[in-house]
C-alpha cells in the first residue's frame, strides 16, 4: 500500500498544491514554518478523518478562507483508492472513499493504516493518563474493529451513567435500577476491553525493547507497564464500592477508562530519570513498534510519517534508524527535516527510491 498522490485547497498554509509521490521514501525539506508538517498532517487526515495536531476542523481552514478540501489518491493490492476530506464553516465534514460517503467516520479507520513519530509525541510521556490511553487505543483500533466500536459504546455508556449521577445531585433522588443498567453494561464492556488491552500489552512489550536495543546499541532495561484498576479488582466491586464517592463527585470514578501506560527504564519512569535522548529513542522504539504491530497483524505495511525526528538525535541514534528503516524495509515514509543536505544523506545510505520535495511558504516543488 502507498499513497501516490496528494491535492491541498485551502488547507493551512497551503491555497493550492498538487504533489506525486515515490513509492519508497518522500522528503519534505525547509524552514521551520514553511509547511512541511502540514503535508504531513494532511496525509494523516487522509487515514484517520482528522489532524493529528489540530482536532478542531475548522481551525485548520487557510485564514480568511471558508473552508478546505484534502484529497489523495492510494494504491493497494494494485488497485487505485480515492479519499475525500472537506470542511466547510458552519457545515458537517464531509469524508469520502472512492467517492461514496461514510456514515460512521469509525469505518474508515484502519483501512490505510498509518504510524507518525513527530515531536509532539513527548506529551505521551509528560501528559496525562488521557494520552497514553489514547495511544494504545490507536495502535489496537487500527487493526481491530471489534475493539473499536466496544470502546465506542463504552464511552457511550459511560457519558450517560455520568449524566444519571448528575441528575441524581439535581434533583435530589436516586435511581438503582437504571444506575445498574449502566453499571451491567459497562462492566460487560470493560472486561473485553481490558483482555484486549492485556492480550496487546503481551504482544507489544517484546517489540518495543527490540526496537529501542537497536537504536540505543545498549543493555538498559525498558518495559512498558500495564495499570489498570482491574488488575487487581473486579468491576462490579468497585462500582458498589464507590457509589457514595461517585454521587458527591457526579462522575464515574473508576473502570478501564481510568487505565495508564507506565514508561519504564530499569525500575524508574522514562519522564524522572531518561535523558534527553533516552525518551526520544523510547519514543520512536514506541512508534516503530506500532509499525510492527499493524503490519503483523494487517498484512501489509502502514505508511510511516517521520516528523523532524533526526534533530536532537546523536549520531550513534541516527545511523542506527538509518540501518533499520534500510534493513526491514518499512515501505512508504514521509520525513521533513529542515536541513536539505542531511536529509540527502541520509536517504542515500537506504536502500530505495527517493523524492525531495523543497517547502517554501506553503509551496511545494
Amino acid at each position: 500500500m502507498h499513497l501516490k498522490s496528494l491535492s491541498l485547497l485551502s488547507f493551512k498554509n497551503y491555497e493550492e498544491s498538487q504533489l506525486e509521490f515515490s513509492s519508497g521514501i518522500n522528503c519534505f525539506v525547509g524552514n521551520n514554518g514553511s509547511g512541511k508538517t502540514n503535508l504531513l498532517d494532511a496525509i494523516y487526515y487522509l487515514c484517520f478523518c482528522k489532524s493529528y495536531f489540530n482536532t478542531v476542523d475548522t481551525q485548520n481552514i487557510l485564514h480568511d478562507k471558508l473552508f478546505f478540501v484534502v484529497e489523495g489518491t492510494f494504491e493497494r493490492n494494485e488497485n487505485p483508492e480515492k479519499v475525500f476530506c472537506g470542511v466547510k464553516k458552519g457545515h458537517k465534514k464531509v469524508f469520502k472513499r472512492n467517492n461514496k460517503e461514510y456514515e460512521k467516520l469509525a469505518d474508515h479507520i484502519g483501512v490505510f493504516p498509518l504510524v507518525i513519530i513527530s515531536p509532539s509525541d513527548r506529551d505521551l510521556i509528560i501528559e496525562g493518563s488521557d494520552t497514553r490511553r489514547k495511544f494504545m487505543d490507536g495502535v489496537i483500533a487500527q487493526s481491530d474493529k471489534i475493539y473499536l466500536q466496544n470502546l465506542i459504546k463504552y464511552n457511550k455508556v459511560l457519558a450517560q451513567r455520568n449524566a444519571l449521577l448528575k441528575y441524581f445531585a439535581a434533583n435530589r433522588t436516586y435511581d438503582p435500577i437504571t444506575l445498574e443498567i449502566y453499571n451491567e453494561q459497562l462492566i460487560d464492556l470493560a472486561s473485553k476491553i481490558y483482555a484486549t488491552r492485556t492480550a496487546f500489552m503481551k504482544q507489544f512489550n517484546p517489540i518495543f525493547q527490540e526496537y529501542y536495543k537497536a537504536i540505543s546499541r545498549s543493555n538498559e532495561l525498558v518495559y512498558l507497564e500495564y495499570k489498570s484498576q482491574l488488575n487487581q479488582y473486579d468491576l462490579a466491586d468497585l462500582l458498589n464500592e464507590n457509589l457514595t464517592k461517585d454521587k458527591i463527585l457526579q462522575y464515574t470514578t473508576c473502570g478501564t477508562h481510568k487505565d495508564d501506560l507506565l514508561f519504564k527504564i530499569g525500575d524508574f519512569p522514562i519522564k524522572k530519570q531518561g535523558s534527553q535522548g533516552q525518551q526520544k529513542t523510547y519514543l520512536i522504539a514506541l512508534k516503530l513498534a506500532q509499525f510492527d504491530f499493524i503490519k503483523n497483524l494487517v498484512g501489509y505495511k502502514p505508511l510511516l510519517l517521520l516528523d523532524d525526528i533526526f534533530d536532537k538525535l546523536d549520531d550513534t541514534r541516527v545511523e542506527a534508524i538509518v540501518r533499520l528503516v534500510s534493513e526491514l524495509h518499512f515501505g512508504q515514509i514521509f520525513i521533513t527535516d529542515t536541513h536539505k543536505n542531511r536529509t540527502e544523506e541520509i536517504v542515500r545510505e537506504i536502500d530505495d527510491s527517493y523524492r525531495i520535495f523543497d517547502i517554501d511558504k506553503g509551496v511545494a516543488q
